[in-house]
Parts: C-alpha cells; sequence; structure tokens
C-alpha cells in the first residue's frame, strides 16, 4: 500500500532499496535452507542426504519470495556486476560450500567414501542447479525436475555412499 515517493523517506536509493531486500532475503534462505556458516544437521547416511536435499530442493522450488528473487537475480545479473557476483555467491559458491562442510563431516562419520569434498560438492550440485534452471524456464516441468533431481540424488548415493 506504499506510494513509490513514501519508500523514498526510508531509503536513500534504488542501490539501497535492492540492498535491503537482498539482506532480508539472504537470512530468510539461511533460516530456511542453510548456508555455508550454518549447513544445518549433518546427514547420518546416504538417505537421510536424500530427504534433506529434497526438502531443500522443494523449498527452492516452490516458496515464493526465493522463487522471484532468483528469477530477479537471473535477469538482472546481465545488467549489473553486483547482482552478477551475488548470483553467482548464491547459485554456486554458498550452495557448493554448504555441500562441501556436509560431505566433510559425512566422510568424518562414515558414511560417504573418502573423497574430495569441494570435488563432491561440484558434482552433486552442478546437475541440480541445471534442473532447477530448466523448471525457471519450464514451470510445468516441475514435477519431470524433481523426479530427475531425485533420480539424481540417488545413483549418486550409489556411487559415492558407503
Amino acid at each position: 500500500g506504499l506510494k513509490g515517493p513514501s519508500i523514498y523517506k526510508h531509503f536513500k536509493g534504488k542501490e539501497d532499496i535492492l540492498d535491503a531486500l537482498i539482506e532480508k532475503v539472504e537470512n530468510y534462505y539461511a533460516i530456511n535452507f542453510g548456508s555455508e556458516d550454518s549447513p544445518g544437521k549433518v546427514p547420518a547416511n546416504m538417505e537421510e542426504l536424500i530427504e534433506i536435499s529434497l526438502n531443500r530442493i522443494k523449498f527452492t522450488l516452490t516458496d515464493p519470495i526465493i522463487r522471484k528473487v532468483r528469477r530477479l537475480l537471473t535477469m538482472e545479473q546481465f545488467r549489473n556486476p553486483g547482482i552478477a557476483k551475488l548470483t553467482t555467491k548464491y547459485n554456486i559458491d554458498s550452495l557448493q560450500g554448504l555441500y562441501r562442510r556436509l560431505f566433510s563431516a559425512m566422510i568424518e562419520n562414515g558414511s560417504i567414501k573418502h573423497n574430495d569434498p569441494e570435488f563432491l560438492a561440484i558434482i552433486f550440485t552442478s546437475p541440480v542447479s541445471l534442473l532447477i534452471q530448466l523448471y525457471d524456464r519450464e514451470p510445468h516441468r516441475e514435477n519431470e525436475a524433481v523426479k530427475r533431481i531425485e533420480d539424481y540424488f540417488r545413483r549418486f548415493a550409489e556411487e559415492y555412499g558407503v
């Protein structure tokens, strides 16, 4: 219900509005999805890894705030170098960092074969990112994308699980 000019009573300009929005969404995402600094519960086994990861995927695909912000970042990354860096941070670096930490802990607890956690994080997250992009372009393919992600997680578990 706010009018445009009223917003500028609280913010210096568009950049401040965007910064405030990003900070709010970062906190929201960290609480609901996890982050590299706070990856959440370490899965005790591969089935738990699949369950936790599928819940994260479903949150990413269905949460209206996250969907809007993901689309905004995707479009704006080509116009704004700062947004491009944020997109890389969220879609690649932070996501892989979160899973790198989880895989390190899972290697220590013996639920994943000894391997390079960085490598595992890359091969675990990359196909998922690709399928999320498919969903973003063609939302009617959500069930297909989720099924393919789940199948991929199970294949990953067979290959790297103990």
